[in-house]
């Protein structure tokens, strides 16, 4: 989905490059800040949220293994991370469900800091936002914290086709492959080797329709984020991360996104984190969904 896509077209030039702050901040123009908005366009300070008694998250909607609702009640990896924050608060957990926007600027502005045009409403703090330094020099409106996580682009396969060694993408000029329509897999495994793979890519509307037709035998792989492959993974099924030749961002870090005005806010949730991964709790998080779990460098 755009949501994939978005987040690593944001990172893809970047996650190399190093440097002081004001280094990599330099050649960069700031997007406008809100000017004359209301208090509830640009969400509310840390005291304010203690005494009204919850803490509203955005999460995206329909996103297995990370946010999705299962029998009317909020799941995922996100939403326990979420609840966790408000715990260490002391406050409740509210959850706002939203669609991924054209791309990451658009999520952000729609969600963090000012507010769709046309209903909706922005929340506390938006959940699985990609952390990339350039990316937070453009965006001033928004304090980019509190990672949670390492996720990276993997293949799912078939053991019973794969006995002798999993497949890398060059099988795939032979081997049928499912992939999230339009999603970074998407667009890589259709660009290499001059588009020989083409032939043998079959799309699915998400990664975990792409699961289902790999369990069920209709491909043979499955490419897309670690996490959501392995979310539906079974006992004929393995993953694994083979060399990906030519992909810029094989992997990036996920964490939080706050609103700029409210920065003590974005240091509670930032504290929340950290303690959650010193206890061993967002790793436990993970395992919950069957999910293995690789701890961001902060």
């Amino acid at each position: 989905m755009r949501r994939v896509v978005s987040i690593l077209t944001a990172l893809a030039v970047s996650l190399a490059l190093g440097g002081t702050a004001l280094a990599r901040c330099e050649g960069y123009t700031p997007g406008p800040k809100p000017q004359n908005t209301g208090r509830d366009v640009v969400g509310k300070d840390l005291d304010a949220i203690r005494d009204r008694g919850f803490l509203e998250f955005a999460v995206y909607q329909d996103f297995p293994p990370y946010s999705y609702r299962e029998g009317g009640k909020a799941r995922g990896v996100d939403i326990e991370i979420g609840r966790l924050i408000a715990d260490e608060l002391g406050i409740e957990a509210r959850f706002n469900f939203v669609p991924a926007g054209e791309n990451l600027d658009a999520d952000l502005r729609n969600n963090v800091w000012k507010g769709p045009i046309i209903g909706g409403r922005v929340s506390n703090v938006m959940l699985h936002v990609p952390y990339d330094s350039e990316f937070a020099c453009r965006v001033e409106q928004v304090v980019f914290t509190g990672q949670y996580y390492d996720e990276a682009v993997a293949i799912a396969y078939r053991k019973d086709v794969y006995e002798d060694e999993p497949p890398v993408p060059a099988f795939f000029r032979f081997d049928s492959v499912g992939v999230e329509n339009d999603s970074i897999a998407d667009f890589y495994l259709s660009s290499l080797a001059g588009g020989q793979l083409n032939r043998n890519i079959t799309r699915y509307p998400s990664t975990v329709a792409a699961m289902a037709a790999l369990v069920a035998g209709d491909v043979k792989a499955v490419m897309g984020p670690k996490a959501q492959l392995e979310f539906g993974l079974n006992q004929e099924t393995g993953i694994h991360q083979p060399p990906l030749p030519g992909f810029a961002t094989g992997s990036w870090t996920v964490g939080v996104a706050v609103n700029f005005r409210y920065r003590p806010l974005a240091y509670a949730v930032d504290d929340a984190i950290r303690a959650g991964l010193e206890s061993g709790r967002i790793e436990k998080i993970f395992a919950g969904y069957g999910l293995s779990f690789t701890s961001p460098e902060r």
